[in-house]
């Protein structure tokens, strides 16, 4: 709890000067490096964490990868919490300064699991479906296929979710069966 209350500290000072800086779109994308690499990368995250690596061994990891590779204000953030030995808290930096951008340019992060892969067609049906329900101006719609949904969809929308899927109304069946008294076994 403390760790992401201080984070999100850094995410709202990153995010101003960022904007202040006309460097968004730029430090977005730095982040998102980041988040990848803390995600995709084990050890990587693990150096992070580690107390018994010592914070300058880390700045000096930290400037070798990074170093001319992402903007400036992004390399100022890693040094001064690198300085300030808290090194541990990028990875929720870089998380959740992806939602504090997707807040500031009004994009609403949704995601649709179907049994099919989308066409643009319905893509772009979801996509008006997301905006009605979020009222956002963009949509960030991440699609996947999961075949034992039978068909319909499950649509998340921020802390909503619309389960239309087969599986789940035979599922929901299945429990009113299972609640009549003359219905043995389903």
């Amino acid at each position: 709890m403390a760790h992401s209350r201080v984070a999100s500290r850094y995410v709202k000072s990153l995010l101003g000067l960022a904007v202040e800086q006309k460097a968004l779109d730029a430090v977005h994308a730095d982040m998102q490096v980041f988040d990848r690499a803390c995600k995709g990368n084990r050890q990587f995250l693990l150096m992070l964490q580690s107390p018994i690596i010592k914070h300058e061994k880390k700045r000096d990891i930290l400037n070798a990868i990074f170093k001319g590779k992402v903007h400036a204000l992004t390399l100022a953030i890693i040094d001064i919490l690198t300085r300030k030995n808290r090194e541990p808290l990028l990875p929720a930096i870089a998380s959740e300064f992806e939602n504090a951008y997707n807040e500031y340019k009004g994009i609403e992060q949704a995601s649709v699991t179907t049994t099919i892969a989308l066409d643009e067609n319905l893509k772009k049906e979801i996509e008006a479906i997301v905006k009605k329900l979020s009222n956002k101006k963009e949509v960030a719609l991440t699609a996947k296929v999961d075949k034992d949904l039978i068909g319909g969809f499950i649509l998340n929308v921020g802390d909503r979710q619309i389960d239309a899927s087969i599986k789940n109304k035979l599922k929901s069946l299945k429990v009113k069966f299972s609640e009549n008294p003359y219905v043995k076994e389903f």
